[in-house]
């Protein structure tokens, strides 16, 4: 008689009839084989040691494989059906949750984990100054490899991730308030799980000053500790950090890192037990400042109040810095007490706040600018009070791009034929790109630069079809403007220059026009609600242009979502024209702009930022200048800006903001773009009416110049050329020789051999 199942094979297989549904009847004995594959080999198992908890993760595993096939192909219909990054019309934000699968490259360190102290207050005893009661939140090293090219060298960027203690208000948990002690953990570890998005505009928030000093304080520790640690420094104690500036240099990208200068002071005097002038002399020594904006709105204010709560021990030192600034400052100015409060770091006007960038420049040994007129601003406007007292502190360092990603990554195909030309060692001294002048007038180069970007242009256009369903002409221009959106960028007088593009075409369909397509990319941050709108009215724009039938491939208008540096590897290779169109003395370099510039594109752009150091460097009559210098800016703002003049003056202007006024774009919402066109007409800082037709007037010679393919290549491999001086590897030097102090050193590493034991 045969032998009665057990309970529990009874149980299994009841189980497995209930999944024929799921995995289909005759499946079921792949489904048994399945089970035991998960049980062997997931969970390292076997029948005889394996638990009831066991088999059911097992059998988890096995269904959750017989999901997938569709759980993929779900989700693939989402994406394909789903409006992305914008919807209807709109940016809308999503979280980049970009660690959700780890991150293969780096290596986490908790061997090193380091205490980040915050609140508390401060304690004056016989044996110093205390920091006490303070919370403590944990500091996670995570190092990430970063190979130099082709020399066998691998440095390390080292981040940081916040944990709360395991004791963090345990207190909490002792007389059974279990969910605020979580909230209060969760509260420590957001200082690294969320970053503030907004870009040039300051937002004072409690949680982003707690980033910032987190960061500053935990990269302090670890550079101190590994500078004990040298066997070169640090014998005697009493003179251990003599030489502390010649063996560290720190520079402070923008106001960010700022707290970095009274965080190393209350390590030298609290922890250190150095005496304020040698804490001070080392301090200054070691920082230098870089400055990337003269937006106001973007420069950083702390409120006092968020000092006194937080940092209490740094607002202590802070006041003491200023206080003895400020002497310095009425020893040399007597009785000129606006140049005081000019100068000092603490402004008290309103609510009293602490001044970051005048902390940099007072804490720091050098300060400087990203491009040579970005710099001349600083010294002789921003921080002209600071630069008439100390002229030699104040530098320039034009910013570079690197041309193993601009140029050999991103675009092979035109590498490829510079290498054929010129040699292969231009990637790491792209001086050398100047050869190329000597090719200008060659026949075979000018076809085969013309044909890699007509390659590029085809890659780009398939892309669009595919991503957007939008057919361009590789025939047309490729007039791209992608960066972020704001309105001193002036994505929006672009904008109004493709509806007058559009009104010439629709009022005689029969003219010739020479074609474009018009690429606009960028995001806006997400509490900026100006330049969301902005965004708005590109892609109602794009929606009108791409379907009016009368339009034809003459015209085509994309915004891209999500724009990012993958993105950007395909489009800047295969752009014509580049569009750098800020309002002049706004812009303090771009980067962009010299991408663009080495990857085959010609500018149409202002007097701003790096533009003018192309212009010297490829020649002005190369490049599309138009508009208003700085001076004419700074002379139009004393004599009155008033936009209706230009509205007034310009025909093709007036009609196209009466379209926006009339609802022609939003016909369901007529009034949508009102703010945009009171801001244009009131309260425009950035000038938009009174470039525009200097702008009008130069897309006319771009459109004349293009349709002598010729001659635009000929401009193209002049500006190539000319791109040498834009390579980080320049931009990097300088830092280093300049600021640092140091000289480029060929270090005599090894290559690897896998018969070695390292």
């Amino acid at each position: 008689m045969a032998k009665r199942n057990s309970a529990s094979e009874r149980r299994k297989q009841i189980t497995i009839r209930g999944l024929g549904g799921l995995v289909g009847l005759e499946n079921v004995a792949g489904l048994k084989l399945g089970f035991n594959r998960h049980l062997h080999f997931t969970l390292v198992k076997d029948r005889n040691v394996a638990t009831m908890k066991d088999y059911y993760l097992a059998l988890a595993h096995i269904v959750r494989d017989h999901l997938v096939g569709r759980w993929i192909r779900t989700q693939q219909y989402y994406y394909n059906k789903d409006p992305k990054k914008i919807q209807n019309g709109w940016q809308v934000e999503e979280a980049d949750d970009w660690l959700r699968h780890g991150n293969p490259w780096e290596k986490a360190r908790p061997e090193y984990v380091l205490p980040v102290y915050f609140y508390g207050r401060v304690l004056h005893t016989k044996d110093g100054v205390k920091w006490i009661e303070t919370e403590v939140v944990l500091a996670i090293p995570y190092d990430t490899a970063v190979p130099g090219y082709l020399n066998n060298t691998v440095n390390t960027m080292r981040l940081w991730s916040a944990k709360a203690p395991n004791d963090f208000h345990l207190h909490h948990f002792n007389v059974g308030d279990y969910i605020q002690a979580v909230l209060d953990r969760n509260l420590a570890e957001n200082i690294s799980r969320v970053l503030y998005p907004n870009d040039n505009f300051f937002e004072g928030k409690e949680l982003r000053l707690k980033q910032e000093y987190f960061v500053v304080a935990a990269s302090l520790q670890d550079i101190i500790r590994r500078y004990k640690a040298s066997k070169f420094v640090c014998k005697d104690p009493r003179t251990c950090f003599d030489s502390f500036p010649d063996k560290v240099a720190i520079q402070l990208n923008d106001t960010h890192p700022a707290l970095a200068i009274p965080e190393l002071m209350r390590i030298l005097m609290d922890i250190e037990k150095l005496g304020w002038d040698q804490a001070w002399n080392i301090t200054k020594s070691t920082f230098a400042y870089t400055n990337h904006t003269i937006l106001p709105e973007a420069l950083e204010r702390w409120p006092v109040a968020f000092f006194e709560k937080l940092l209490p021990r740094h607002l202590a030192i802070i006041y003491e810095i200023n206080q003895r600034h400020l002497d310095k400052i009425r020893s040399l100015y007597p009785r000129d007490d606006q140049r005081l409060r000019r100068m000092s770091l603490v402004e008290e006007e309103g609510e009293k706040k602490i001044n970051m960038a005048h902390l940099c420049i007072v804490g720091s040994h050098t300060v400087n600018g990203v491009a040579k007129i970005h710099s001349q601003i600083i010294k002789d406007q921003i921080f002209r009070d600071f630069s008439d007292i100390e002229p030699a502190k104040f530098q320039n360092k034009t910013n570079g791009i690197t041309p193993r990603r601009w140029l050999l990554l991103c675009n092979p195909g035109l590498a490829t034929l510079l290498a054929e030309k010129i040699g292969g060692d231009y990637i790491k001294d792209l001086n050398q790109l100047q050869k190329l002048h000597a090719l200008v007038n060659n026949d075979e180069f000018i076809h085969d630069v013309a044909s890699v970007k007509q390659e590029n242009k085809v890659k780009l256009a398939s892309l669009l079809e595919k991503e957007y369903g939008i057919k361009v002409n590789v025939s047309s221009i490729f007039d791209v403007h992608v960066k972020r959106i704001h309105e001193y960028k002036r994505q929006l007088m672009n904008c109004l220059y493709v509806i007058v593009m559009y009104n010439r075409i629709r009022k005689d369909p029969n003219k010739y026009f020479v074609p474009r397509t018009v690429i606009i990319g960028g995001k806006a941050a997400p509490g900026y609600h100006m330049a969301k709108l902005i965004i708005k009215l590109i892609t109602s724009v794009a929606q009108k242009v791409n379907n009016d039938p009368n339009i034809g491939n003459k015209l085509k208008v994309i915004f891209l979502e999500n724009y990012r540096v993958s993105l950007a590897e395909k489009v800047i290779p295969a752009t014509d024209l580049s569009q750098q169109i800020s309002t002049a003395g706004t812009e303090a370099s771009g980067t962009g702009n010299m991408k663009f510039m080495l990857n085959g594109a010609l500018t149409i752009g202002t007097m701003d930022g790096a533009n003018v150091e192309m212009a010297e460097e490829a020649g002005e009559n190369n490049m599309f200048i138009f508009g208003m210098r700085v001076q004419d800016v700074a002379e139009l703002d004393k004599k009155g800006y008033n936009a209706s003049q230009y509205y007034e003056k310009l025909p093709e202007l007036k009609a196209v903001v009466n379209q926006i006024a009339s609802g022609y774009f939003s016909p369901n919402q007529p009034q949508l773009f009102s703010d945009i066109l009171n801001m244009l007409f009131h309260h425009d800082r950035f000038k938009v009416f009174a470039d525009f037709e200097s702008y009008v007037h130069t897309q006319e010679k771009v459109n004349q110049l293009y349709q002598n393919p010729r001659e635009w290549t000929k401009i193209v491999i002049k500006n190539i050329a000319s791109s040498g001086k834009f390579s980080s590897d320049r931009a990097i030097a300088e830092y280093a020789r300049d600021i640092w102090g140091v000289e480029p050193k060929a270090l005599q590493i090894p290559a690897p051999n896998d018969s070695q034991d390292i």
